[in-house]
Formats: structure tokens, C-alpha cells, sequence
């Protein structure tokens, strides 16, 4: 019973910001790694940035230097801050929480948000 919900997407010009949120209803330290994906129309699902329960990044090519992913336990949120953004950034943001098994992982994954760039 785990939910996952997003919010911050919206419309902004060409090298603007955006900061989105994912907010879990029970406590994030229970997954292994949270992560933002985010998929454009035609395009493969693709992972944008993750933070593992210990504090390390990962971050598309794509991304890196320009959006940065944090986390805050007490507040079991993560947060993605989106910086000069592009026309191609824009898709569907969707949060991501995964625990990881020997067996199996599982993945938990929110309803999506919207982000827009214009030129």
C-alpha cells in the first residue's frame, strides 16, 4: 500500500527552473533507491537521477549539472530541482521508489507530473 505522489510539473521557458516533489506515505528510508524517470511521446521511459538510502547520486548525462535530486527522510519526500531547462526536458516526470531483493525488486511509482519547456 504504498503511494507515491508528484507535483511541481508545469510550463516555463526555455532556461527557467523547476523544482518537483514526490511525496511517499510511509517512510522512504525503507527503499533501497528513489528515482526520477520520465518519458516524452515516442520515447523510451528513461532515468533521470536516483539518491540510494545512503546519500549517493546518479544522474542521466543528459541532466547532470543542471538538475540536482535530494531527500529528507523526517519529511519523506524527494525532491528534484530542475535548472536551465530545455525544450527537450520536456515529458512526463514520474518518481520512483525501489527495494531491492536478492530475488526480486520492487518498484513503486507515482502518477506522474507534467513538464513543459518552451523555446
Amino acid at each position: 500500500q504504498v503511494q507515491l505522489v508528484e507535483s511541481g510539473g508545469g510550463l516555463v521557458q526555455a532556461g527557467g527552473s523547476l523544482r518537483l516533489s514526490c511525496v511517499a506515505s510511509g517512510s522512504i528510508s525503507s527503499f533501497n533507491v528513489m528515482g526520477w524517470y520520465r518519458q516524452a511521446p515516442g520515447k523510451q521511459r528513461e532515468l533521470v537521477a536516483s539518491i540510494t538510502s545512503g546519500g549517493s547520486t546518479n544522474y542521466a548525462d543528459s541532466v547532470r549539472g543542471r538538475f540536482t535530486i535530494s531527500r529528507d527522510n523526517h519529511k519523506n519526500t524527494v525532491w528534484l530541482q530542475m535548472n536551465s531547462l530545455k525544450p527537450d526536458d520536456t515529458a512526463v516526470y514520474y518518481c520512483n521508489a525501489r527495494q531491492i531483493w536478492f530475488v526480486q525488486d520492487f518498484d513503486y511509482w507515482g502518477q506522474g507530473t507534467q513538464v513543459t519547456v518552451s523555446s
